[in-house]
């Protein structure tokens, strides 16, 4: 789709497409499959200049705008999904905030790696305690001289079994002023990554141990206060998800097209069937709305420096809601190649699934659309 795009931008994206096409699209399946991480493409992907878009580039990134970031991880996903989640954790989610944040000499020793795709950045955000209420976690940091000492735990962390270095949300005091982020190294003492656990999606995410990690000073990230500004550019990481939710939705719509196109029951086409003929018609409205909400949310980010709370509660909703309906419907469409891992089908519909929670569930978003509707804040605790 490049409605909304300007030359440029089209250009852009029909260069990713050609890329993904001609180095990705072989092996698709089999690395949507595998649990490994696909470090070899996300070192090609490096090389490509698809990781660290929208980093600054004194900081070693492309300069690029989240436009840009968002229209290279649809492209590819509507290629190969497994590599379109390389390029999330190189241009979304915690390593944003940590270019956005991280001091001269945290760049300089971790950026150049995470940014060639030598390495990877992981996010502890949840805790058994604290999922969508994120503001009751319990990790603690207290500060003993030039260290800190880390204690508590972390569940549902991405890319965890493959992470070397890992951004955890702390507490450093009382209230949400109290709460900031520091950085820790794997094979740090005191830091145990638990055993796998395996999801619907196919993926597989560690719980996080800290017990008495000590950690220098110089590893925190944001201190006391710093809540609001990491949450802020945690907004950025929704626009990766939203992305690539409606980018796999598409993936499973043009698989199932061709599809219907091309079988036959009863003695003729399936498309000539007035039912599928109808749910293509809806699939594709939901995805060309959808489409414009993401656009907008990001081309704003673009104008106003970072994504703001309602636009991006809006474009994460329609996106993660599109992308799991639409993928659904393809794998009906389709019977049981649909369902078949044989097709990339079945795995967008999984994939789809997950994201209707993960990185803010449509409930929390619901929540913050009705509070920019009603211009007041609807607090979810108890009295």
């Amino acid at each position: 789709m490049t409605y909304g795009l300007t030359p440029e931008q089209a250009e852009l994206a029909q260069a990713v497409r050609r890329f993904a096409t001609g180095t990705l699209a072989e092996g698709a399946l089999a690395r949507a499959h595998s649990r490994d991480y696909p470090w070899d493409i996300a070192q090609k992907l490096a090389d490509m200049g698809m990781l660290g878009i929208t980093i600054r580039e004194e900081d070693g990134g492309v300069g690029g705008t989240l436009m840009d970031a968002v229209i290279t991880i649809q492209e590819l996903a509507m290629v190969c999904p497994k590599s379109a989640d390389v390029v999330q954790a190189g241009n979304f989610g915690p390593i944003r905030t940590f270019a956005e944040f991280a001091t001269p000499t945290q760049k300089a020793r971790w950026l150049p790696d995470l940014l060639a795709g030598r390495k990877l950045i992981s996010l502890g955000m949840s805790e058994p305690d604290a999922g969508s209420a994120v503001t009751e976690l319990k990790t603690s940091a207290r500060q003993d001289g030039d260290d800190y000492i880390i204690n508590g735990s972390k569940v549902f962390s991405t890319h965890s079994p493959h992470a070397d270095l890992f951004l955890i949300y702390v507490r450093f005091g009382p209230g949400i002023g109290g709460i900031g982020s520091v950085l820790v190294e794997r094979g740090t003492p005191g830091f145990t990554i638990g055993q796998p656990a395996p999801f619907m999606s196919g993926e597989e995410w560690c719980p996080l141990y800290f017990a008495d990690c000590r950690i220098p000073v110089e590893n925190v990230l944001l201190g006391l206060g710093g809540f609001k500004r990491q949450i802020a550019g945690f907004n950025v990481e929704r626009i990766g998800n939203a992305s690539r939710a409606l980018a796999l939705g598409r993936h499973a719509y043009e698989t199932a097209r061709q599809h219907v196109a091309e079988r036959s029951q009863f003695g003729r086409p399936l498309c000539e069937f007035q039912g599928l003929q109808w749910k293509f018609a809806e699939m594709t409205v939901k995805l060309e709305a959808a489409q414009m909400l993401l656009y907008r949310a990001a081309q704003d980010a673009d104008a106003n420096g970072l994504p703001s709370a309602f636009d991006t509660a809006v474009a994460k909703l329609v996106c993660n809601e599109a992308g799991f309906d639409v993928a659904n419907e393809a794998m009906q469409a389709m019977g049981a190649y649909g369902y078949s891992t044989e097709s990339l089908v079945e795995y967008c519909v999984k994939r789809t699934r997950g994201w209707q929670i993960a990185g803010g569930s449509l409930e929390m978003l619901k929540n913050r659309i009705a509070e920019h509707v009603f211009d007041r804040r609807f607090s979810q605790r108890s009295s």
